[in-house]
């Protein structure tokens, strides 16, 4: 058993036959890849590796395993049966980030490649494949968990790798973004959740619930990850910076599809790509090299739902500067639903004292939080445009739209 130590789990423990795995190019390769692209420029010590993500998500997924099993009610059919989930889930919480490329989803944007189909490729590697195959794990099953495919026949599994509510990726990378970024927001009552997550019933299939006593931690949870895009998914600062690095990707990578061979693009990461922009020429280029902030922040329109403050303010600005503003509006479902499932369906299913129930049922705080979360700014580019006149505009045009909205209908 090789041990390995990291400051949110401890010793996280890595069994023998796991170590051909994490010794591939591909997993070693996450080494070179920060978890959190260029969010260091913002937060200084957000240096950290999707490698340590990897080993984080899955000793979160183990001590899940070991929850689940202490508390099962005949879920796991036998001891073989149980050993053999507990393989493919380990297996493909190690693997669940090797099809990202350089600065994750702003390379996807660039080359027009989703994750999931570089991971396909890098998964039907020789070397991929005889690791997994000498851990008596089937490749098509660590894919099919790691793209979320709804016709996998471990549904619970599915949840814990790529769900869009329980999944141990998420319970890692929040508690990790917020350590290394020094952001209390998203820290969360990990053990308890953990410690609460039972195997329930849907219309006769098996899926990963919590039990009542959990709803307080999985309150917290849903709250640390509103609370970690409000400071720093979304920080001003950081949306910028990716902003600028596509223009700088765009210069190093003229071609695309010269990235397509599953060999080439492993041979990029981070650090090549900021190598290359070394001697790139273009603005974006230098910004990311230098961190130069090309784009002013000038108005934030969080949480606005009719639109009309932010739209207002970007046409008073797009009036006086053109083509100098960037309107950036992002979104999240805050708590959703499970993939392939229409919207009647539960969030997660708690089990009470009075029956299974939707969450949003046991919780008032997360029946409230449920839904879309919104984050809107409008930025200028300093070259091209005064901030403190587009902040006045924007101040200007909002108080217009608040006066109109708020003004008598007799009138």
């Amino acid at each position: 058993m090789k041990r390995i130590f990291d400051p949110i789990h401890d010793f996280i423990e890595i069994e023998p036959g796991e170590l051909a795995l994490l010794n591939s190019r591909p997993l070693q390769r996450l080494r070179q890849l920060k978890q959190l692209g260029l969010a260091y420029l913002a937060f200084p010590a957000a240096e950290h590796s999707r490698f340590g993500h990897a080993l984080g998500a899955l000793a979160t997924g183990e001590r899940v395993m070991t929850h689940l099993r202490r508390h099962d009610d005949g879920y796991f059919a036998s001891d073989a049966d149980y050993a053999a989930q507990r393989r493919l889930l380990r297996a493909s919480l190690l693997l669940h980030d090797v099809g990202h490329g350089p600065f994750s989803h702003a390379c996807e944007a660039v080359l027009g490649v989703m994750h999931e189909r570089r991971t396909r490729a890098i998964l039907a590697l020789p070397e991929i494949e005889r690791a997994l195959v000498a851990l008596d794990v089937d490749p098509a099953a660590v894919l099919a968990l790691v793209i979320g495919d709804p016709a996998s026949p471990w549904p619970v599994l599915r949840e814990l790798v790529s769900g869009p509510n329980l999944d141990a990726d998420r319970m890692d990378y929040l508690l990790r973004d917020a350590y290394f970024t020094g952001v209390g927001g998203g820290r969360y009552d990990a053990e308890q959740l953990v410690g609460s997550l039972r195997v329930l019933e849907q219309n006769g299939a098996p899926v990963l619930g919590v039990d009542g006593r959990g709803v307080v931690a999985l309150e917290s949870f849903v709250l640390a990850r509103y609370l970690m895009f409000s400071t720093v998914y979304f920080h001003h600062t950081t949306r910028q910076f990716e902003r600028i690095l596509h223009g700088a990707l765009d210069e190093i990578w003229p071609d695309p599809r010269a990235l397509d061979p599953v060999e080439e693009f492993l041979a990029w990461d981070d650090a090549r790509a900021l190598e290359a922009m070394r001697t790139a020429t273009g603005p974006e280029a230098r910004a990311v090299r230098n961190r130069e902030t090309l784009y002013a922040l000038v108005a934030e329109y969080n949480a606005e739902r009719d639109l009309v403050s932010f739209a207002s303010g970007e046409a008073a600005l797009r009036e006086r500067y053109g083509d100098a503003v960037w309107a950036d509006a992002q979104e999240q479902l805050m708590h959703r639903l499970p993939l392939g499932i229409d919207t009647s369906a539960p969030t997660v299913l708690v089990r009470t004292r009075r029956g299974t129930v939707d969450a949003r049922s046991a919780s008032d705080l997360i029946a409230r939080v449920s839904g879309k979360a919104y984050w809107r700014k409008l930025y200028v580019r300093r070259d091209s445009a005064d901030p403190a006149e587009a902040r006045a505009l924007c101040a200007a045009a909002e108080g217009a739209a608040t006066a109109a909205r708020t003004e008598p209908a007799w009138r």
